[in-house]
């Protein structure tokens, strides 16, 4: 019996054992040179994850995510174990056709009728979507503890910073395989690197801030992407080929990109919320602006969900009060809704996080692991459960597995702005963010927090 996308991705995902890194090297810097042509074609079937060193196949994932959105993909299903094939048997120019193959199948699926992605109502404007919140009814920004947040935003970027570090070694695998290699994973496994492909969209996002503030614009923001960005990986290098071929936001995370429900946006929008301190809806806007450019419906909310939890981080100093009051910025009648709604109820139903991730990962068997739905899953558990414990908190998400590295940057970042970050999370980094940007390279984390309170104080205060 032929096997479904989700299902291969699945057994693929859990046969995956990890790499250890305490003796087996894998500097992010030597996965920077991207490849291009047939290697890059090859990469997309063949992929090694740079840090964790996890293995992927893009074009099945690619699928899966289809089949998730509702399309009838069978046709597509059916060329992936021929495409794993050729590229282990280096047949390059069979490759090439198989791969156009199944992108033409992709772009000519129908439609399943009565799928459940379709009863979800996404609207795509911010108008629309801030309309369809909950919280956007009689809204007034919160206040708190406002006078010392040029200090939160610095613990809010070393949490970020931390977690991202703590997460690049496991990113990709499951937690039961992590466990088996690792054990109870409770800090950084090697030595931590700030280098990794979710900060420098942060960044990007701050220099055009700087320039234009409140007015910044997808446009304005996607013209900075062509500028600096060497390659980008899934939806973000979706859309920026659809840049470079003048496909403009909000097209440009929507045309032919099948990964726009993916984590990508929900990676980067911390610095929307630290933009924002206490003001929730201001950071939903920004990160919908940002969010645009790579990202469509689902994963446009997951952005706007990271950046309120962060802006709310800033006033209220509970890890659960902060997951709940943020529900209440994300489209009521999206399926982004429904899937927080059923890690809401999970986490209520159970004092014991094993027998919760148990029912939620089963829940979301279904999506790949860089999808946004599994990873709000483990961000939601180890907010949870994590109590506000940064070691705690780390080691659920180690548990969990799946895109560690990116739910490590949002939870700590969360974390960070309520308390400060541990002296033995935060000494391990020094001061140095490290980027493939060119003239951005070797970055001062005091200085980003720094250019980040400035602007922040600038917009908060008018």
């Amino acid at each position: 019996m032929k096997k479904q996308a989700w299902q291969l991705e699945r057994e693929y995902r859990d046969a995956a054992i990890p790499v250890d890194r305490r003796v087996a090297s894998s500097n992010w810097q030597q996965g920077v040179e991207f490849p291009h042509g047939d290697a890059l074609l090859r990469w997309y079937w063949n992929i090694k994850v740079p840090g964790s060193l996890a293995p992927d196949v893009f074009f099945q994932g690619m699928v899966q995510d289809w089949a998730n959105q509702g399309y009838d993909v069978s046709e597509a299903e059916v060329l992936i174990p021929e495409g794993r094939a050729l590229e282990a048997a280096g047949k390059i120019e069979e490759l090439r056709v198989i791969s156009a193959r199944i992108m033409k199948a992709l772009k000519d699926a129908p439609k399943i009728e009565g799928h459940p992605y379709h009863s979800y109502e996404h609207p795509s404007t911010w108008e629309d979507v801030k309309a369809a919140m909950p919280a956007s009814t009689g809204y007034q920004p919160l206040s708190g503890r406002m006078n010392d947040y040029p200090h939160r935003i610095y613990h809010g970027w070393l949490g970020q910073l931390a977690g991202g570090s703590f997460g690049t070694v496991l990113e990709g695998y499951i937690g039961t395989q992590i466990a088996k290699i690792y054990g109870e994973v409770r800090g950084y496994i090697t030595t931590p690197e700030t280098i990794n492909d979710d900060v420098v969209y942060e960044l990007l996002l701050l220099d055009v801030y700087e320039k234009m503030g409140k007015s910044i614009t997808s446009e304005a923001l996607g013209d900075e992407w062509i500028r600096k960005l060497p390659f980008g990986v899934s939806a973000e290098g979706v859309a920026l080929r659809n840049l470079n071929l003048g496909i403009y936001p909000p097209e440009s995370g929507s045309f032919l990109n099948p990964y726009c429900d993916w984590i990508g946006a929900q990676m980067r929008g911390m610095v929307c919320g630290m933009l924002a301190p206490g003001d929730p809806l201001e950071a939903a806007r920004l990160a919908h602006i940002d969010a645009v450019i790579s990202h469509a419906r689902n994963g446009i909310y997951g952005e706007i969900y990271a950046a309120v939890l962060t802006a709310l981080a800033f006033v209220l100093d509970d890890s659960r009060a902060i997951v709940v009051e943020g529900a209440r910025y994300i489209p009521a009648r999206s399926e982004y809704a429904a899937k927080l709604a059923f890690c809401l109820d999970v986490v209520r139903s159970t004092d014991d996080p094993s027998v919760a991730w148990g029912k939620l990962d089963k829940h979301f068997e279904r999506y790949n692991w860089i999808h946004a739905y599994p990873n709000l899953a483990a961000d939601v558990l180890a907010l949870w459960y994590g109590h506000g414990d940064f070691t705690e908190t780390m080691s659920l998400l180690a548990r969990a597995g799946y895109d560690v590295d990116c739910n490590g940057g949002l939870v700590g970042n969360v974390l960070g702005l309520i308390r400060d970050v541990p002296r033995e999370w935060a000494e391990p980094l020094g001061d140095l963010l490290e980027t493939y940007i060119k003239g951005k390279e070797r970055l001062s984390i005091k200085a980003i927090a720094e250019m980040t309170s400035r602007l922040a104080e600038k917009s908060y205060s008018k």
